[in-house]
């Protein structure tokens, strides 16, 4: 059993959580994965690694609350603990793998939206604990969805928060501060972009225009983690590639974003369910030709 040191709400239906795992904190990387679930039954569920202490054993995790799975998982509280706790899996960034003076020379963007925040929050600590300094972009519909934003603005060059609805840092989309720093004459060599599926589609759009390389985790298709069910395939150029075993990250100019968005449209209707059956309990009679009842 891992247990739960802290449980956090962050902003709405969003969690953050404080796991003990030593093993997995011991030689985990920015950039990889775990897989938790709950119960001998229940759904293995994976999820970006957010930070880890080493010295401590413990592992954090940042979720949404976006189906049944996740829903029952935000009612875990302090001392409670998962059933299995399974990691790291997937390829760290490739980031931290080049040499260390090299990557200095480099001009890096880190773009995230929404959770995607998690999931940057490790490589741009990484690059600060190794005297790198980046550019942060955060985007998210309103001020009280932006997470993480003191430990960001403790470890970022330079943080640019944006808001959809305009009443806190930058007013717009992250693709349009994107195009406010070039046009006040700032280069970059890299780009690296996690989030929601579309904001990583229109970004990868934006610096292919702008010919600035950009890197993205396909991390939201990711459904067994083990590269057997076969639900994260997807197109990347000319070559066939599974998110969870030859990612999380790819070449964002070269991934068919729009293929692979329809692959995540397949199971929406199956969360749907879940939720309803986990919604109405014991109430739940099936059979009313929606909701899949008890098939």
């Amino acid at each position: 059993m891992y247990k739960i040191r802290k449980a956090e709400k962050l902003a709405d239906k969003i969690y953050l959580m404080d796991v003990e795992a030593p093993r997995v904190a011991k030689h985990c990387e920015p950039g990889q994965f775990v897989i938790v679930k709950m119960g001998d039954k229940g759904e293995r569920i994976p999820l970006t690694i957010c930070d880890y202490d080493r010295e401590e054993g413990i592992i954090t995790i940042v979720f949404q609350s976006v189906g049944a799975s996740t829903e029952m998982m935000a009612g875990l509280k302090a001392g409670d603990s998962f059933r299995d706790f399974v990691g790291p899996l997937g390829c760290p960034s490739e980031l931290i793998s080049e040499d260390i003076e090299e990557l200095k020379k480099k001009r890096i963007l880190f773009v995230a939206g929404g959770v995607g925040a998690a999931p940057v929050y490790p490589q741009v600590k990484w690059m600060h604990a190794h005297g790198i300094d980046v550019d942060v972009i955060v985007g998210a519909k309103t001020k009280d969805m932006l997470i993480l934003e003191k430990e960001m603005e403790a470890v970022a060059g330079n943080y640019y928060p944006c808001t959809d609805d305009g009443t806190y840092g930058h007013a717009g989309m992250v693709t349009s501060k994107i195009e406010k720093l070039i046009e006040e004459g700032n280069k970059y060599d890299v780009c690296v972009a996690i989030g929601p599926m579309i904001m990583m589609k229109f970004v990868c759009l934006l610096t292919k225009k702008l010919e600035i390389p950009t890197i993205v985790s396909m991390n939201p298709i990711m459904v067994d983690g083990t590269g057997m069910c076969g639900a994260c395939r997807l197109q990347v150029g000319n070559e066939v590639k599974f998110a969870c075993v030859d990612g999380p990250e790819f070449d964002g100019h070269l991934v068919d974003f729009d293929q692979a968005m329809k692959r995540q449209m397949m199971y929406k209707t199956e969360e749907g369910r879940a939720m309803l059956r986990l919604q109405e309990g014991d109430t739940h009679h099936g059979g009313c030709g929606h909701c899949g009842g008890d098939e």
